[in-house]
């Protein structure tokens, strides 16, 4: 795996070979790689490296921050040139906006050449943090889960396979044997997101509730649930408030989304029932107990996971400051994804073979006329291709 090489280090070298006056920030799930083109972009650079990781059981304070910037600073002086500090897992120090803008605006007065790379896991976190004191002194790159031509590149999946399986590089040595793949993504990859990225570093007053709507979404992926159908399946107390906030904090840390109705020209309807989509279909198939032949096997099933795909590569591929993602539903009448940019809307069905499903794309044309229909699956776009080509180009004309 460490051999592979995705797109973005490249592009990271390019940036991180010349001086600049802002530095370059990497926020994406856990298990993507994102340590691994931090150690790849080290090694194409020129010049000396210091690479730390707050990834620590207790959060460290601003001091430890302080302690990298010192390292990067005497190996600069060494070299008399510049030097790349990398600090991973960056959002679980305390108060790391605030003391990496001291340094950075102090570094920039002196003139000291340090190129800064940051590394974070949480979406909420990193982003309140650059936004409330670092603003205009960072890059952001999104780092997402692995794409079906990377798997296929990296380790030969079919399309099949990587639908499966998903997006995480770390469990695909495992995927030879099912009940380990299963175990490892659970407790090395699930786990770990929920109890350091989650409960560690928010405020949370029922764990219980959070784990259960996880493997409540896990166990409905691409449904539309309403709060209450939610609030009965669950084994704790809770309100629908609550399960809608923790619902946002799954998203954050690029495990579960709640899509919310689409609606052009009003408010939203926040109590509306959320769509659940989990960003990546190991997430699903880890905690069912289906196997990989009796999924596929399972047309209706099947079907759910071909859609929670193509809602992860919405989510994953649109940045959330420009598209927004949500579904349609009218009576019976429903169109799989919606997506707004500005005044540009899309609707997007997919046909996987699922039975049962009613198309909306007429009933929503005729509400929307100036929308964009695209199909995706079926006789419209082949699975292969529209998951081989980045979201973004299906939308740009």
């Amino acid at each position: 795996m460490n051999s592979f090489e995705r797109s973005l280090t490249l592009l990271l070298a390019r940036e991180l070979e010349k001086k600049q006056p802002v530095f370059q920030v990497i926020t994406g799930p856990r298990q993507v790689g994102k340590t691994t083109i931090a150690y790849q972009v080290m090694e194409k650079l020129p010049f000396p490296s210091v690479y730390a990781s707050a990834d620590t059981p207790l959060p460290p304070g601003p001091e430890w921050i302080e302690t990298q910037w010192r390292r990067a600073e005497i190996d600069a002086a060494r070299s008399g040139g510049a030097v790349l500090l990398v600090l991973d897992e960056v959002q679980k120090v305390r108060g790391w906006s605030e003391s990496l803008k001291g340094l950075w605006d102090a570094a920039i007065r002196k003139s000291q050449d340090i190129r800064l790379l940051v590394l974070g896991s949480s979406a909420l976190l990193i982003q309140a943090g650059l936004s409330e004191s670092l603003a205009g002194r960072f890059f952001l790159h999104r780092c997402g889960h692995w794409t079906f031509p990377e798997c296929a590149d990296a380790f030969g999946w079919d399309l099949t396979r990587w639908l499966y399986f998903g997006g995480y590089p770390g469990a695909a040595g495992f995927s030879d044997d099912e009940g380990k793949w299963k175990r490892y993504v659970a407790d090395s990859l699930i786990e770990t997101v929920l109890a350091r990225d989650v409960l560690q570093l928010q405020k949370i007053t029922k764990p219980t509730l959070l784990r259960h709507l996880f493997a409540l979404a896990a166990t409905f992926p691409a449904q539309i649930l309403s709060y209450n159908k939610m609030l009965g399946q669950l084994q704790d107390v809770g309100n629908t408030t609550t399960i809608a906030n923790y619902l946002k904090l799954l998203e954050t840390a690029f495990l579960v989304s709640g899509l919310e109705l689409f609606s052009r020209g009003s408010v939203r309807k926040r109590g509306s029932s959320p769509k659940l989509l989990l960003w990546n279909n190991a997430l699903v198939n880890s905690l069912s107990t289906r196997s990989f032949e009796e999924s596929i096997g399972d047309a209706g099933w099947w079907g759910r996971l071909v859609e929670n795909a193509v809602g992860g590569i919405l989510l994953g591929n649109l940045s959330a400051a420009d598209y927004a993602v949500t579904y349609w539903r009218e009576g019976d009448r429903e169109v799989d994804f919606v997506i707004a940019r500005g005044t540009r809307i899309w609707g997007i069905e997919v046909k996987s073979g699922r039975g049962g499903k009613t198309s909306g794309l007429e009933a929503f044309r005729s509400r929307y006329p100036e929308a964009r229909l695209l199909v995706v699956g079926g006789s419209g776009i082949p699975l292969e291709e529209f998951f081989t080509t980045p979201a973004e180009l299906w939308l740009n004309s």
